[in-house]
Order: C-alpha cells, then sequence, then structure tokens
C-alpha cells in the first residue's frame, strides 16, 4: 500500500548509508596510487561527442579490469594499513553496542506467531514460529547461519506460508544481484523439495487452493522485474504458465495477497503510473481483471476490506494523495469516491484497515503523523508526538480483528521502540525497547534540533542534527552532512547506536532534508527530479554553507556522505563546492549518469526516465550532462574522497565508480586522499552478514576520523 516504496526501490539499502564514514592518519606516502590505462572510446548523442577514455572498464569479465580493481584494492589496504587496528576497535565497539542473542517481537498470522531471532556470535537470522500460544513449542523453519555457511554471501527472504501452514516458499541470493532462487520446503517434514525458479525477485504470494504460487520473474539482462507466473505445486517449474508480461520498459511488475487474503493482485508501477490486476484468491487458476487502466501521470495503490477497496492515490490533481472508496465489483477510476480529500499541507503516506478503525499515515511539515478515526466517525485523534526530531510509523498489523495497534517510534537522540496502542481504551504497551549495549549510552547526554537553512532560490531547507551535550558549537567540531535526495524517498531522522561512534568523538551529525525526497510533501520531490534535479545539489551545498556561518562546524571539519543516487549527491557536490568539505564518502554511486541513461540494457535504467528524464530527448540530455559527476570532472582541488562499491552490483554498476575515481586521478589538482575500495563478492548492499556490514562502516569511520586526526 506504501506508495513511497513502490518508488523507492533503493531506499531501505541507504539507511544504511546514514550513519557512515571513513578515514587516514601518517599516511604512507610510499605507495603509489594505480594509473589506469586509457582507451579512448567517441560516444555520440545529439551532434554532441564525448570521448570516454575509461569505457573500456565496463567489463567485469575482462581481466584488465579485474587487475585493475584489485590493484585500487591494494592501494587503498597499503594507504590505510595504520588504520587496521583501529578499524578493527571501531567493529568491535559498534558491535558491542548491539544485542547479539535477539528476537522481534512475534507477530500472529493465520494461528501462528511468528519471530525472527539472532544468537550471539551468528550473522544470520533464525526464522521460527509457535502455533497459537507464546508459549507453545519452538518450531524451525530456516536457520540462515546453517544455510549460509557455504557461502560468501547468503539473503534469504521472501518467506511465504501457504494457507493451510504447511508450505513455506522462500527465495535465496548467494551473488548479491538480487536474483533469488524461489523453493519450496514442507514445514511438517522438514523437506527442501528440488525444484527452483530462478531469476526473481523473491517474492510469492500462494492461491486460497495451498496449491497454486504466483511470483515474478525478472529479466535476464536488465533485471527488470517483467513477468508474472503462476506455479503449480508438484509440477516442474518449466511447465509454470506465464499470465502476465509487462512489456512496457519503464514499468516493474510485482505480485501480492491484500491483508483481507481475498484477493491476488498483480501491480505494474513506473515512477509516475500504477495499474493494478486483481484475481480473487479462491480461484487461483481463473483470470485477473484490472483494477483500473493505466493513465500516465495517475499513481494509485488498494487495499481492500469488507467488499470495498480503498485506494490510495494522487488523481484530478491530488499531488499530496488523497484516499477514495470504491465497491470490489466496480472499480475503475470513474466509479471511486472520495473517502479522504486532498490537503495541500499533509501529505498522506498509507493507511491501515482495521474491523472498527483505519489509521492514516500522514506527514505536515516534515513529521510523521498517525490519525486514528473510527469507520463510524465516533471517534479521531492523532497520537501525540513532541520531538522534531523523530520517526514513526505503523509496524506489523496482519489482523483486522483487533483494536490494537502497532507501531514504532525513536527520536534521533534515543533509541526505537515497539508499542502496541489500544485504539479504544487509548493506552498503550511498550513491546520492545531497542538496548544499547555497552554501558556507557545514557540518551540524555545527545541533543537534537531541527534547523532551516535558505537555499539560494529562497527555499527553507529543513535539516536534523544531533551531537553529544558535551560537543562545542564554536565552528571548531567535525560535522558529518548526509542526504539522499531522490525518488521521493524520506530520509527521516532514525537512531543510529552505529552513529554513536561518532558523536562520543565529538561530531555532529546532520540529514539535510534535501528537495528530491518527501520530507515536506510531493511537491517537495517533484522540486527536485527531472529538469529541476540541481535543486538537490544546491539544497545541500547551501546546507553546507549555513551550518558553516551558524559554527556548527568550518570547512577544514565538514564531511559529506551519501550512497548510490545520494553518491550522486556526492558527485555533483564535489565538483560545484570542493572547498566546503574537507571529505566525501560516495558509497555505490551513481556519477556516469548520461551513459549509463543512454544505456537501455542496463538495469533500471528504462524505467528511471521519469526520475531523470530520458537522455533520447536532446533537453534531458544537454541538463544531464551539465550536473554529471563523470562528465564534470576538470583540473581543480578536490577533498578527501573514499569511494566504495560492489563488483556485483545491480543498481549502479561498479564500471561508474571505477570510472569516476581514475578520471579525478587523471584531473586533479591536488594531494588529498582518493580511494577506491571494491568489495568483489558483494552487490549494492555490501556485505549479508549482521555484523560483517559493520566492517565497512568501520572503514568509512575511520577515513573520516583519521582525516580529523582522532585515531590514538
Amino acid at each position: 500500500m506504501k506508495h513511497l516504496v513502490l518508488r523507492s526501490t533503493f531506499f531501505i539499502l541507504y539507511l544504511t548509508f546514514a550513519a557512515s564514514c571513513q578515514n587516514i592518519k601518517e599516511k604512507p606516502m610510499s605507495a603509489q596510487h594505480p594509473v589506469a590505462k586509457k582507451i579512448p572510446t567517441k560516444l555520440e548523442k545529439h551532434g554532441d561527442v564525448r570521448i570516454d577514455d575509461y569505457y573500456w572498464m565496463n567489463d567485469r569479465e575482462n581481466q584488465d579490469v579485474l587487475d585493475h580493481l584489485n590493484a585500487e584494492n591494494e592501494y587503498y589496504a597499503k594507504m590505510t594499513s595504520h588504520t587496521k587496528k583501529f578499524q578493527e576497535e571501531l567493529f568491535q565497539e559498534m558491535k558491542s553496542r548491539i544485542k547479539e542473542d535477539d528476537s522481534s517481537v512475534p507477530y500472529k498470522y493465520n494461528g501462528y506467531w511468528y519471530i525472527t531471532k539472532y544468537e550471539t556470535g551468528q550473522e544470520y537470522p533464525i526464522y521460527s514460529r509457535k502455533k497459537e500460544s507464546l508459549e507453545a513449542d519452538d518450531e524451525l523453519m530456516f536457520n540462515c547461519n546453517e544455510l549460509a555457511k557455504d557461502h560468501e554471501y547468503y539473503n534469504l527472504r521472501g518467506i511465504s506460508i501457504s494457507p493451510d501452514n504447511t508450505m513455506a516458499s522462500f527465495a535465496v541470493d548467494t551473488v548479491s544481484r538480487r536474483q533469488y532462487d524461489i523453493q519450496i520446503k514442507n514445514l511438517a517434514t522438514g523437506e527442501v523439495y528440488p525444484d527452483k525458479i530462478e531469476n526473481t525477485t523473491g517474492s510469492s504470494v500462494w492461491g486460497n487452493d495451498g496449491k497454486t504460487l504466483f511470483y515474478a520473474k525478472k529479466d535476464s539482462v536488465t533485471l527488470r522485474s517483467d513477468k508474472i507466473y503462476r506455479h503449480e505445486l508438484g509440477t516442474p517449474s518449466t511447465d509454470d504458465e506465464l499470465i502476465f508480461h509487462e512489456k512496457d520498459s519503464t514499468f516493474n511488475t510485482f505480485v501480492y495477497k491484500t491483508k483481507s487474503r481475498k484477493f491476488i493482485v498483480i501491480g505494474s508501477v513506473s515512477t509516475l503510473t500504477s495499474e493494478y490486476q486483481i484475481l480473487s484468491a479462491d480461484d487461483p487458476k481463473g483470470d485477473f481483471k484490472v483494477f483500473s487502466p493505466r493513465e500516465r501521470g495517475l499513481e494509485y495503490s488498494i487495499a481492500h476490506y469488507n467488499g470495498n477497496f480503498y485506494v490510495l492515490t494522487n488523481k484530478d490533481g491530488a499531488t499530496n494523495f488523497k484516499l477514495m472508496k470504491t465497491s470490489d465489483e466496480n472499480t475503475s477510476s470513474k466509479d471511486w469516491e472520495e473517502f479522504i480529500p486532498h490537503r495541500e499541507d499533509v501529505l498522506l503516506e498509507d493507511v491501515d484497515i482495521f474491523k472498527d478503525y483505519y489509521v492514516l499515515s500522514e506527514r505536515e511539515n516534515g513529521l510523521n503523523q498517525l490519525k486514528i478515526s473510527r469507520w463510524d466517525k465516533a471517534d479521531s485523534y492523532h497520537l501525540p508526538f513532541a520531538s522534531e526530531t523523530y520517526v514513526s510509523g505503523t509496524s506489523v498489523n496482519l489482523d483486522f480483528n483487533t483494536k490494537e495497534l502497532r507501531y514504532y517510534y525513536n527520536e534521533m537522540g534515543a533509541p526505537y521502540a515497539i508499542i502496541d496502542f489500544n485504539m479504544e481504551k487509548k493506552t498503550q504497551k511498550v513491546l520492545k525497547e531497542q538496548e544499547v549495549l555497552g554501558g556507557k549510552f545514557d540518551k540524555t547526554n545527545y541533543r537534537t534540533e531541527r534547523l532551516w537553512a535558505t537555499a539560494r532560490d529562497g527555499v527553507k531547507v529543513p535539516i536534523s542534527l544531533v551531537h553529544h551535550k558535551n560537543t562545542s558549537l564554536d565552528g571548531t567540531s567535525p560535522l558529518l552532512q548526509y542526504a539522499y535526495g531522490s525518488y521521493g524517498s524520506t530520509i527521516d531522522p532514525y537512531f543510529s547506536s552505529i552513529r554513536l561512534s561518532l558523536l562520543d568523538r565529538g561530531f555532529v551529525y546532520a540529514i539535510a532534508h534535501v528537495r528530491g525526497g518527501e520530507y515536506l510533501g510531493r511537491p517537495w520531490y517533484e522540486d527536485g527530479k527531472l529538469l529541476q534535479k540541481k535543486n538537490t545539489f544546491t539544497d545541500f551545498i547551501d546546507c553546507s554553507k549555513f551550518l558553516i556561518e551558524k559554527e556548527y562546524t568550518s570547512a577544514d571539519h565538514l564531511y559529506a556522505s551519501g550512497g548510490s543516487a545520494g553518491g550522486l549527491l556526492m558527485g555533483a557536490i564535489v565538483n560545484m563546492a570542493p572547498e566546503l568539505y574537507n571529505g566525501v564518502v560516495a558509497a555505490v554511486p551513481f556519477v556516469d549518469v548520461v551513459t549509463t541513461m543512454l544505456d537501455d540494457s542496463i538495469p533500471l535504467t528504462t524505467g528511471e526516465y521519469d526520475e531523470w528524464g530520458n537522455p533520447g530527448d536532446k533537453e534531458y540530455y544537454d541538463y544531464m550532462k551539465s550536473y554529471s559527476p563523470y562528465d564534470n570532472v576538470v583540473a581543480k582541488d578536490y577533498p578527501n574522497i573514499y569511494v566504495s562499491t560492489g563488483l556485483h552490483d545491480s543498481q549502479v554498476q561498479y564500471w561508474e565508480p571505477a570510472k569516476w575515481v581514475a578520471k579525478l586521478r587523471e584531473h586533479k589538482t591536488d594531494d588529498n586522499i582518493l580511494f577506491l575500495d571494491t568489495n568483489m563478492d558483494a552487490g549494492h548492499g555490501g556485505a549479508s552478514g549482521r555484523f560483517e556490514s559493520l566492517k565497512e562502516t568501520a572503514k568509512e569511520y575511520a577515513f573520516i576520523l583519521d582525516l580529523e586526526s582522532k585515531i590514538p
């Protein structure tokens, strides 16, 4: 139901970058950085000629490419050898704050309580369940620690339980390219059936007969999810029936079951347009019916309850979305009736439906709100949140017949809590509070605030900020500024125990809520995409200038961080205002915008036209070229820069950062540090283990802390 999630393929992955940054102390200058060979390739479009000397890196099977990446890794290792011990200390420090023998808050579904837990010393989750009562015996479903033993990378996801609770479909990726193989496990016998359904998105859903499974497959070249299949239990996957092929290359397709369990839904979405098809889950071999035909620019998502669909949509210019209602017999947009009207100052993000209540997830002036209303209109109210630097939202709410709303809450300086709120009695029970171990954490030691910087066009840009109470705010303290700024994905001011390793060493941490996200509503997103994309970059720079002007830091101590599309942001700011930053961390950065967007064989490209524009159109080509980091590298001084990537990245191909670093090495006129660190085993999300990913964060923090001479 969350339209933001549908647009934000990258979002969940980039939260891992929000607390990141690295280091370098007494630099062993004896190491010579790699020099990439130059093989000029002529690239021409609209009569414009670009010469790309490093285009040859676009071949992960080429031994010269692998040799170059390994040489960069060796250079990074030599230049940071003095920080290796500190990196390990940072890793252990961050790990020590995390409760190793931890478990999720159980949730109930179809007669079973489901639990995810971690055990001390283990990297991967264990999935189990209990029948009817939490006092019942634990039934092991998947121990990913055992399953991952023979793999450098392992990711199990998409567990889907059959209606009779006897089968579980699940999916595994062992390469980190988000190409998952689906298998089926008999939960009664423990047998995993040998058949594999390859190259899927990882998600699958059962028909109500318990024998029919629906799933989405990816195009083997572009990795776009473009086909929906129907699988019959006990038959080979080669016999699976193709039931929908999304031929428009700007759309991705997926399949799920409504919370009511009455409908199987096929969704097709692009950045600007949605379309759904529905089928009774009781008739899984039937034909799907289009819910409402796609109309360019019309976005909608659907939830079903009590004979009606509730439609979250931007229909008729509802920029911040509204909620409409229609019967499950007449679903075309002409039959939709307004239920919650559009509001200019409130973004409607989601709706959770219960038997007696519905809950709206809203955002007003950048702040999350949860509004609870009775269907009979007898009561309506917001949950009270006092802070300006918090995150809240609904959690797992799978049961209609309950008065308990499960939601989460945390502040930028205080850990999260999972809470059950009784919507009738208006009482709440905290089910779990995040434990920050190590014996040193006290939330009263940290100060948070929200600031407003004035952008160059007069627009006010919000900044969420946290620091230790003893940190000086006189311009001498180091500050790490983070942002993402694309796809309408909002980086909320969340708490991070990992980030404490910076805060406790005197850092200020700031999230710049730049245009391109939806922090201030849908218009905030629209004003940071396509031909307005540069607003994202200038907002970030203007926030940096504001933080320096207000003496939260200085240019000698200001650091910037971003990943993927946020890595594009990093590439843009070091071209536009390199003098503002002492160091920059660019994780899996999307920096070769023009070349990538001209290549429709690369994963995600065609589906991105509504975000960045189609460079087949000269107006978009020229605009992209004017900010594309790779195309705008020139002879100038650049900050210290740490760049990370993964050889198997399916979202931002490794050659983009590799080419960018090579070109920076060729042109930059300074002696500052420049590193390319390639994970030769992982992809876009980095390492797969629960704690292994902390080692990547430790590298980033060490980079920055070394620049600040804060390594013992």
